[in-house]
């Protein structure tokens, strides 16, 4: 069976991130990519989570307190938009999910919005390590949803391919528009010799 976009997410992140690896959960919700993360990258790596709402930083770590792995991840009560002012600036990122959309089972008038997503997203771009990814689960069952995957289809397309590969998955013969995955992967950097 063809799989969903969340469980392709979660297959394209166990493909490049490792123990010791420093990760992003750029929209927490209810933390089960933050916890997923946090299993891969170890007692050695790193996981920075972001969410807007007191709600979704509370069942993060209530997930992660009670399978002991609250330690060696930073839950952050900001938009992923701030991640400048948080990230180490001599740290490479090994990989990034953002669900975008909004906290399922929560207020749906609080979305992700498109200029705080390629805000983020540029910056992580220039954060990722080689054959790093970024994964984007895209929802555009809602308005402001139909914009952000728009304007980020439209910023992804025009990435240079000679430094990025990037990756559309979606299914095109569904009802009420399922979520699509974009993921965009940092090519190795060729060295002169």
């Amino acid at each position: 069976m063809l799989q969903t976009a969340l469980r392709f997410s979660h297959d394209l992140l166990k493909e490049c991130v490792k123990p010791g690896d420093v990760v992003v959960d750029a929209t927490m919700g209810n933390g089960h990519d933050t916890y997923f993360l946090r299993q891969l990258v170890g007692d050695t790596g790193f996981v920075y989570a972001f969410d807007i709402q007191e709600e979704a930083l509370l069942s993060t770590q209530r997930r992660l307190e009670k399978d002991n792995l609250f330690n060696r991840v930073e839950l952050i009560h900001q938009g992923h938009e701030t991640i400048d002012n948080i990230f180490p600036t001599d740290t490479k990122l090994n990989a990034a999910v953002f669900n975008l959309g909004y906290l399922p089972r929560g207020d749906k008038s609080i979305t992700t919005l498109s200029q705080t997503t390629l805000k983020a997203l540029r910056f992580m771009l220039d954060k990722l390590a080689d054959e790093g990814r970024i994964i984007l689960v895209l929802y555009s069952g809602h308005d402001s949803g139909k914009v952000e995957k728009e304007d980020v289809l439209m910023f992804a397309e025009k990435l240079p391919q000679e430094e990025f590969s990037v990756l559309t998955y979606q299914f095109i013969n569904q009802r009420n528009a399922p979520p699509s995955l974009l993921c965009i992967e940092k090519r190795k950097t060729q060295t002169k010799s």
